[in-house]
């Protein structure tokens, strides 16, 4: 079976080619150095012991709090799924570091679910394009 064929890295301006399809290693490699652990990115002990279990035993958030109508897993409707993710909102966590506020305090976020976080992140112009975009 013949080798797959070498394709542009995703990467604007770069000039090498890769077989893995997305960047190449080179590119990877530094944009995962310039992502930063957790810690870095601000998800520290309080966040970890103060935000996520805050807002997932609230009685109101341990259902999913999505209020997308036109959701494709739950069209019309709200969702009904367990809450698993603890979403800073209406503020991103970024906006409220940059406001003064406390990131961490439970009263700035909502319980979502898995698949309705990842849908509410990437529909936000303000998160629009993810950590590795130029």
């Amino acid at each position: 079976m013949p080798a797959r064929a070498s394709r542009p890295c995703t990467r604007p301006g770069c000039p090498n080619r890769t077989t893995t399809g997305g960047m190449c290693p080179d590119c990877r490699t530094r944009a995962r150095r310039a992502h930063g652990t957790s810690a870095q990115r601000g998800y520290t002990a309080g966040h970890r012991s103060r935000f996520r279990p805050g807002v997932l035993s609230r009685p109101d958030d341990r259902v999913c709090r999505c209020n997308l109508t036109d959701c494709p897993d739950h069209p019309g409707v709200s969702c009904s799924s367990p809450s698993t993710v603890a979403d800073h909102w209406p503020l991103t966590r970024r906006e409220l570091v940059a406001a003064g506020l406390d990131p961490d305090h439970p009263d700035r976020g909502r319980g979502l679910c898995g698949p309705c976080h990842a849908r509410i992140t990437a529909r936000d112009h303000r998160t629009r394009g993810g950590w590795n975009s130029p």
